[in-house]
């Protein structure tokens, strides 16, 4: 992608939780542009480090024990890690905007949730109070809720509904950049089809550049443009979502489409991913994924494999990426 183009810049990024007993590695180097509406999923196992990446470009991450060893974010061409903290809150929740996992623990339960949406609005822009609260309605109209409830409190809606409340608030002052952290996570599946299709119909009518992390490949297949395959805090593959669905090429992403069971194959077990993800304070030298790669060589265990561009757009981070085309592993 031409940088020109790009609308968010992420450039070596490394972020790490300090305390007295051990460091933990979250981020190591991760890398990514993305253009102006589109919608990238960030995919990966629990512990991979992608809310650590979305809280490092909101700057809601809690330092200490956060340090932000080095990188840069940069949104529109201006590098958000370099404004000071006032200005930085300006940014925030106006040009860019978060809906965090649990929405049952994101909203305030003694505030009515039409003065939580309110709250937003009146803190970035000079309108009249009246205006505020019409600005608030709307809102709740946009995202399915009737303005009736307006003053009602959050105990008074049900799960589906606090999650559209949280979007409201993340989307009261139409932000160029959403970050939507598992928004359906806590959802049946009735209700996160429309909360889907909800942040589909948005991200059509505003052109919002659409960060989502989810571990459900259904939900990327169903709503992102790209995605990154998040591991041990690196970026193990990327690309359109053409190219990582249909051409696989690092082993955890094989083994991502492996564990989901397909409607047109009679199997009778799935096959899973064995071990468990890298301590991220002990994390192994080489590649991160080789205690779990069935085809890691001794090349694996000692060299830390680069990010290389397989095919145009498309990249992979294996040794053996490009020796076998569509596995990104050895024979």
């Amino acid at each position: 992608m031409d940088e020109k183009k790009a609308f968010l810049q992420i450039k070596n990024l490394n972020v790490e939780y300090v305390t007295k007993e051990e460091t933990v590695h979250a981020v190591n180097g991760v890398s990514f542009k993305l253009e102006k509406g589109k919608v990238l999923g960030l995919v990966g196992e629990t512990g991979a480090g992608k809310t650590t990446i979305a809280r490092a470009i909101l700057r809601v991450l809690q330092e200490p024990p956060a340090v932000l060893k080095e990188g840069e974010i940069l949104l529109a061409g201006k590098n958000l890690l370099e404004l000071p903290e006032e200005k930085i809150c300006h940014v925030r929740g106006k040009k860019i905007t978060m809906i965090f996992q649990d929405p049952m623990t994101s909203l305030n339960p003694v505030m009515s949730v039409g003065s939580q949406i309110a709250e937003v609005i009146a803190l970035h822009n000079k309108i009249s109070k009246n205006e505020v609260r019409k600005k608030a309605e709307e809102m709740l109209e946009t995202v399915g809720i009737p303005a009736e409830r307006y003053d009602e409190f959050p105990h008074q809606f049900s799960g589906g509904m606090k999650q559209r409340v949280v979007i409201a608030i993340a989307l009261a002052c139409n932000p160029a950049l959403l970050l939507a952290d598992e928004p359906t996570t806590a959802l049946d599946v009735t209700i996160q089809a429309q909360v889907l299709e909800l942040m589909k119909k948005l991200n059509r009518e505003n052109n919002t550049t659409t960060i989502l992390i989810t571990h459900d490949l259904g939900v990327v297949a169903e709503m992102c443009d790209e995605v990154a395959i998040v591991y041990a805090g690196e970026i193990v593959e990327s690309g359109s979502l053409e190219d990582v669905f249909e051409n696989p090429s690092h082993p955890y992403t094989v083994g991502l489409f492996g564990a989901l069971p397909k409607i047109r194959e009679d199997v009778e077990w799935l096959s899973p991913i064995e071990g468990m993800p890298p301590d991220p304070t002990d994390l192994p030298k080489g590649c991160k994924f080789h205690p779990r790669c069935p085809k890691a060589t001794e090349q694996c265990r000692s060299c830390q494999p680069d990010l290389k561009e397989i095919t145009q757009g498309h990249k992979c981070r294996c040794h053996f990426a490009e020796e076998k085309e569509g596995s990104g592993c050895p024979n």
